[in-house]
């Protein structure tokens, strides 16, 4: 008899959000460690426990404290929440990604899909855990981005050689990270 898992909603969720995205970029990493084991740990995971990927978060987003989780960051300005469940948490920015200025303004829940202002970019991250078997699970990260108007793509074009630069790090240092700490405490 074969195991019959629950599958969280993530990539309806991300659909729902930004359905059409210019960069899609998504990780994830199996770990020994059960769904809720794996999901605490991801969820206490700060940007100091990871290598370059937390100082390169704080330098795209000053005044990011390194001692901060990364779960606070995506719950906190300029981040909003989208959605969450129990193993689920999709957060979304908007406004000029590129700049150092920390140029992203304020919004609501509800007025996300409806932002298409010209000369931004819209961003959608997503984390979540599926249980993959007894004692297992698989740790998911995707991030979509999508931009608006003539500046904005030529903006996100701009930044576009640093994802692809730096993408690999949220699974080589964060996901790893998560991964091992809920494994030595499992």
């Amino acid at each position: 008899m074969g195991i019959i898992l629950k599958v969280q909603p993530a990539e309806a969720e991300l659909d729902r959000w930004l359905p059409d995205p210019a960069i899609s970029v998504s990780h994830h990493r199996r770990s020994g460690a059960d769904a809720d084991a794996l999901w605490l740990a991801a969820r206490q995971l700060r940007l100091a426990d990871t290598h370059l990927l937390g100082r390169l978060v704080r330098w795209r987003i000053p005044g990011v404290p390194a001692t901060g989780s990364f779960e606070e960051l995506l719950r906190n300005p300029p981040f909003t929440v989208l959605a969450e469940t129990e193993r689920l948490l999709v957060s979304g920015l908007v406004g000029k990604i590129w700049t150092l200025r920390r140029d992203y303004p304020a919004i609501a829940r509800e007025r996300f899909c409806e932002w298409s202002t010209s000369g931004t970019a819209k961003v959608v991250l997503a984390n979540w855990v599926e249980p993959v078997g007894p004692g297992a699970a698989v740790l998911h990260s995707e991030t979509r981005v999508r931009a608006y108007g003539a500046q904005g793509r030529l903006g996100l074009a701009s930044v576009r050689p640093l994802v692809r630069g730096f993408e690999h790090l949220v699974g080589a240092d964060a996901l790893a990270a998560a991964v091992q700490r809920a494994e030595r405490t499992s």
